[in-house]
């Protein structure tokens, strides 16, 4: 590349010899020459002017081809800054509730637009040098037209779709394709970036020839809004989108969905549904993605435990998931200058993400949990009692919180249930006092035992009128008094229970009512519902053993974890005929005791088969919704703190995080180091929100750009090229050259086209209603205050805007043909077909810039 650019340099100074020049005039015929140079915004002219020597000019071009390629570098590192300020404010995030099967939920989601924060801040950012260039310039002529800025904007803009494009198309691996997501803001971009060289065209050359008013001027900038208007009216399939021909196929979960076209983009029936949006979608796409990174990795790494898991899950999440052209911006430019990848502050992201949500959840978990009065308080501890109707008495607990100083007095009673005082038990009440530092008291309650049996019965004992104290619950207890003259009736306690699979073994009770006399066995097996043992649970049959007087046994069930997001399985546990043990004595009694003594057996109640319902985790379910809506690795570009951005300034790193820099990096390094720690003094995106990143660096990309038009200005003076040339060629492609790394690595870690082309029409469009309507409507302005006109002569800016619309056209056109099955992609595809479409644009390219150059000196015929 630089072979050639320098090639193309040799020609244009040739051609300069041949062409007269006001510019570069020979004095005589030896090698001395008068240079007619100007002083600049920022740097005056290297003087001597005159009887300069061919060896001066060739010194003085080097050194000026140096300092534009190191200023080159001082603004794309700035401009990362700024890049850094826009993901800041753009990753604003807001919490919107959404409906999720029959019941509300709330989900974050980005506050800005993608669609035009691509096309407002992040195509402010990628562009701002030229933006400003073409402002400066204007500003520093004293409000006249000049080359370098449109020069600058319009042969950026062929770089960008021509050279840009054919590297990305390149570099796809053999066989893979890349596919712009977006297709309609993509085509509505493509239009505008088209439409836009033919509007300036059309007020250079046909509406008012050699001079812009100011409507039109106004006009160019107006069509920006426009831009993004109609972009977020084709990402948000508003006005005419509603109007297309639909129709409708089931989609992969069985819904019925609307189509639109061809049925490559989907409308939801249900728009309020989560999941049938396209933020739902993605979101949805993203766990998926998570739980099963998490499931192979865990596969992989069976020793390291959960959380180790979750972070390295979290990290190829981050790694692999889709992210904004200012990560990729910033990315490139800490490659090009020794500062390593953002590998380990992915690394770092994800160990602080992983923290954060912990704790949260835990914050969560432990604000559910009920809390007691700050006060002085007491209650019962426990409140339940199960006690056997021959245990004569038992003690209630009653126990003292808060503060504990002074005294405190409390009443208590008994209060009828099933069992009545008198008959079941012995009717109580009475006072309780806690002294000075006293935490508990207990009471007696008599229980009553007879010979007839009857069915488990309940009374209440409760806590009223206290004094120097409040009352805290629980304030009453259950007691409930089990027969012992019957062997019990076995059961469980209901019909359904909800685990979750993170239980692990769950302990299902059996519950022994109406008596607990005996010895009983009873048999137990589960059976397959939904759930298949082995997969969600592991299969269990047996016995459990009640001893005498024993009233609950527990059967272990072991749950399998799958880590699932969503899980609604279930199976069930069966319980068999009770038998009591040691009872072969009955066929030996009397016929009359062998009936009193039948009525005595266990038996099976009336819930002996239970639905157990498997659940996911909501601990993991949380986990994962808030990993997921962390999982952006462009947020991490940014900066807390001046200690990091100078930490980062001075640390050389290398591409990968667990490898010493290699002697380029450290080369790389002191190279740009100056530039690293000047631009370390803005401030970090942390501070306001990013705002204040933004207003400083813009300024100094402002500042950066002033310099780099002075010096590509004396630059094409010293070797009599003109500015118009200079613009295209060497001005373009160095404020281009971050974009192209850029976009090259979007191009092979994205997995579609959005960010590595999708946004070059975009910004293609923006360049020339910012850029060129901003300043030609202030320099217009300023003239018609001066009751005179701005002139601005179509010559080779016309000429060139011609060639790059011609091309444009034609290149969109093949973008959209590649979309086509046999392809499938604008990105990639078959080698052959590769090769081809890169050659094909990168020779686009190459005729733009013989035939402007060629206009610009004369050899061929422009406007």
């Amino acid at each position: 590349m630089r072979a050639a650019l320098a090639a193309l340099a040799a020609c244009c100074v040739v051609a300069r010899a041949e062409v007269p020049s006001a510019r570069l005039a020979p004095r005589n015929t030896t090698a001395h020459h008068v240079l007619q140079c100007s002083d600049g915004l920022v740097l005056p002219a290297w003087r001597p002017l005159e009887d300069v020597p061919t060896l001066d000019i060739a010194i003085r071009g080097t050194l000026y081809f140096l300092s534009l390629m190191y200023l080159f570098i001082g603004v794309s590192i700035v401009s990362d800054r700024f890049m850094a300020a826009i993901e800041v404010i753009t990753s604003r995030e807001k919490e919107v509730r959404v409906r999720r099967n029959g019941s509300d939920q709330i989900v974050v989601v980005r506050v800005w637009n993608e669609t035009v924060a691509n096309l407002t801040l992040m195509a402010l950012g990628s562009s701002a040098p030229e933006i400003l260039l073409s402002v400066i310039e204007i500003a520093g002529k004293n409000f006249e037209a000049g080359d370098l800025g449109p020069g600058t904007i319009v042969g950026s803009a062929a770089y960008n779709l021509f050279v840009i494009i054919a590297i990305c198309v390149s570099v796809i691996p053999d066989g893979e394709v890349r596919k712009i997501k977006h297709l309609r803001v993509f085509l509505v971009t493509a239009t505008w970036s088209v439409f836009a060289y033919v509007w300036l065209y059309l007020i250079l050359a046909v509406i008012s020839p050699s001079e812009v008013e100011v409507w039109e001027g106004a006009v160019t900038f107006l069509f920006f809004p426009a831009t993004v208007l109609t972009a977020y009216i084709a990402d948000r399939r508003l006005l005419v989108y509603k109007y297309l021909k639909k129709g409708y196929r089931v989609n992969e979960r069985g819904v019925i969905v609307e189509v639109e076209g061809d049925g490559s983009v989907e409308m939801a029936l249900k728009p309020c549904e989560f999941g049938d949006d396209e933020e739902g979608r993605e979101l949805e796409k993203s766990r998926k993605e998570y739980i099963s990174v998490l499931r192979d990795l865990r596969k992989q790494h069976p020793e390291e435990d959960l959380e180790t898991v979750e972070r390295m899950a979290l990290e190829t999440l981050m790694s692999r998931g889709p992210k904004s052209r200012a990560f990729y911006r910033v990315a490139a430019t800490r490659k090009m200058t020794g500062g390593g990848d953002l590998s380990r502050k992915i690394s770092e992201r994800a160990q602080s993400d992983l923290s954060e949500v912990k704790a949260e959840l835990q914050r969560r978990e432990s604000s559910s949990v009920s809390v007691e009065p700050r006060g002085p308080h007491v209650r019962f501890d426990p409140d339940h009692y199960t006690v056997m109707e021959n245990c004569g008495s038992f003690e209630v607990r009653v126990v003292r919180g808060g503060d504990l100083s002074g005294e405190v007095t409390v009443q208590y009673t008994t209060e009828d249930g099933t069992a009545e005082a008198g008959s079941d038990y012995v009717a109580a009440q009475g006072s309780l006092t806690f002294g000075h530092g006293e935490t508990e008291k207990k009471f007696t309650v008599q229980v009553i035992d007879d010979e007839v049996f009857e069915e488990d019965e309940h009374f209440f004992v409760r806590l009223s009128t206290p004094k120097g104290a409040c009352l805290a619950s629980p304030s009453m207890a259950t007691v409930v008094i089990l027969d012992d003259d019957h062997s019990g009736v076995f059961s469980f306690p209901q019909r359904d229970y909800e685990l979750t699979e993170s239980v692990g073994t769950y302990e299902l009770k059996v519950m022994r009512t109406a008596g607990a006399r005996g010895k009983v066995k009873i048999p137990y097996n589960t059976e397959d519902g939904t759930a298949k043992s082995g997969a969600q649970y592991e299969p269990a049959e047996g016995h459990i053993i009640f001893e005498n007087n024993e009233t609950e046994k527990f059967i272990p069930l072991h749950i399998v974890e799958e880590d699932s997001y969503e899980k609604d399985v279930l199976f069930y546990v069966n319980l068999g005929e009770p038998e009591l043990i040691g009872v072969s004595h009955l066929t030996t009694l009397p016929e009359n005791e062998v009936v009193v003594a039948m009525m005595g057996l266990p038996k099976a109640g009336e819930i002996t088969r239970a639905q157990l319902r498997i659940k996911e985790s909501k601990e993991f379910k949380n986990t994962v919704d808030k990993l997921v809506q962390r999982a952006n690795a462009s947020i991490i570009i940014g900066t807390s703190s001046w200690k990091e951005q100078f930490s980062e300034a001075l640390t050389a790193s290398s591409d990968n995080a667990d490898e010493p820099p290699s002697w380029l990096d450290y080369i790389m390094h002191i190279l740009t180091l100056f530039w690293k720690i000047i631009f370390a003094f803005v401030p970090p995106t942390d501070i306001g929100g990013g705002y204040v990143c933004f207003v400083v660096s813009i300024i100094c990309i402002g500042l950066v750009t002033a310099v780099i038009g002075d010096v590509a200005s004396h630059f094409g003076c010293t070797l009599g090229i003109k500015d118009s040339v200079t613009a295209i060629v060497f001005v373009a492609l160095g404020t281009s050259i971050p974009d192209t790394f850029a976009s090259k690595v979007a191009a092979i870690q994205d997995k579609h086209a959005d960010a590595s082309v999708g946004n070059v029409t975009g910004s293609n469009a923006v360049n020339v209603f910012l850029g060129i309507g901003v300043a030609w409507t202030v320099a217009a302005v300023v003239h018609w205050t001066k009751n005179e006109k701005f002139h601005v002569e179509p010559g080779n800016l016309a000429f060139s805007v011609t060639m790059f619309c011609s091309e444009a056209a034609l290149a969109v056109l093949v973008l959209v043909l590649r979309r086509r099955k046999s392809i499938g992609g604008e990105l990639g595809g078959p080698r052959c077909i590769k090769i081809v479409t890169s050659m094909f644009f990168f020779s686009l390219w190459l005729v733009y810039l013989t035939m402007s150059t060629l206009e610009a000196y004369g050899v061929i015929k422009g406007f």
